[in-house]
């Protein structure tokens, strides 16, 4: 098998084989479809990850190829935007960038297989080159990508890392089968918040408040802090990091993706659900923590991992289910012309 496509699934090793282990979130405001420029910035954010002692350090969804903006692109559009994994020039790059720090890096961007598939993908590279890659689940930006088909686990600095993009945390059975397959950190990339939503207080954030935030930093932190941003994270990514008993490494896009605005708050959580490090500035920033094995399992959930009796809900979780995914800001407004 090769080692980009890695998929662990027998059972994880003793946690006192793992040594502790320094990670960093990124977060910077991409350009939609400028490659060059993105892998520039993922190259000196990493940099500055080395800086803080950072063994690995992991960057949003489509951080190189930006993300919004492929609503409105064509399947040729799509087509010409991604790239084969691993042998595209962006991974390679990535390698390189891996190389140069000593750091192992997650990206996100768009891929295309040689069957002319288009996914959602997230890589990790190392300086020895391909780790992993993980389809997104649940893709939507566009209706041209496929939807992928498998969880992956792989080994990194001795420890069990998962990954799931964005709206695939949101549907929880995701993170509790990533978890049961041995993982202890899942990266989750996102490019989310400050979108409406049927929820109380969703909504986009006027562009001009980011473009004035220098002169007026507190009208734009009131809006990224409050329940159109970090108010509504604060509801449930915690909880996914607590219920399961493992690290979460939250990475999120900040500044303008497209037409919108989002709001950074790039984030690591231990298995407790406390926040250890997080990304606060208004532009493009790097918070890095320490992962320590014990906390696996100090923390209750993995009591709670112990305790599950399956053969209660067994059928009911397995029972047949047809999909229906809505993303509310992508639909047509039913008071709308």
């Amino acid at each position: 098998m090769q080692r980009c496509f890695v998929q662990l699934q027998h059972k994880t090793s003793e946690n006192g084989d793992v040594k502790n282990l320094q990670i960093a979130t990124a977060q910077f405001e991409h350009r939609s479809g400028d490659k060059l420029y993105n892998l520039g910035l993922i190259r000196s954010l990493t940099k500055k990850a080395a800086a803080l002692g950072a063994q690995v350090v992991a960057f949003h969804e489509c951080s190189i190829t930006g993300y919004t903006f492929a609503r409105h692109l064509s399947r040729e559009q799509m087509v010409n935007l991604a790239e084969t994994i691993p042998d595209g020039e962006s991974v390679q790059e990535l390698v390189r960038i891996a190389r140069d720090s000593g750091v192992a890096v997650l990206a996100g961007l768009f891929e295309k297989d040689a069957d002319g598939r288009l996914y959602k993908a997230y890589v990790c590279v190392d300086r020895h080159g391909p780790v992993a890659r993980f389809r997104k689940l649940h893709p939507f930006i566009n209706p041209h990508l496929t939807p992928g088909d498998e969880y992956v686990v792989f080994d990194l600095h001795g420890w069990k890392c998962g990954i799931l993009v964005c709206y695939d945390n949101n549907v929880i059975e995701n993170v509790r089968a990533t978890v049961l397959l041995g993982a202890q950190i899942i990266f989750m990339p996102h490019v989310t918040m400050c979108t409406p939503s049927t929820r109380p207080g969703a909504g986009f954030v006027d562009p001009a408040l980011w473009l004035n935030r220098k002169e007026d930093p507190t009208s734009l932190r009131l809006e990224f802090s409050g329940m159109k941003g970090r108010a509504w994270l604060m509801k449930w990514l915690p909880a996914r990091a607590y219920d399961n008993g493992v690290y979460v490494v939250f990475s999120n896009a900040i500044g303008m993706d497209d037409d919108q605005v989002k709001n950074g708050c790039s984030m690591i959580i231990d298995p407790f659900g406390d926040i250890l490090a997080e990304c606060t500035e208004l532009g493009d920033d790097v918070a890095a923590a320490l992962c320590a094995p014990a906390k696996l399992t100090q923390a209750g959930g993995h009591r709670y991992l112990q305790a599950r009796r399956p053969e209660l809900y067994r059928d009911i979780i397995g029972k047949e289910h047809e999909a229906e995914q809505h993303v509310v800001w992508l639909e047509p407004d039913p008071n709308g012309p």
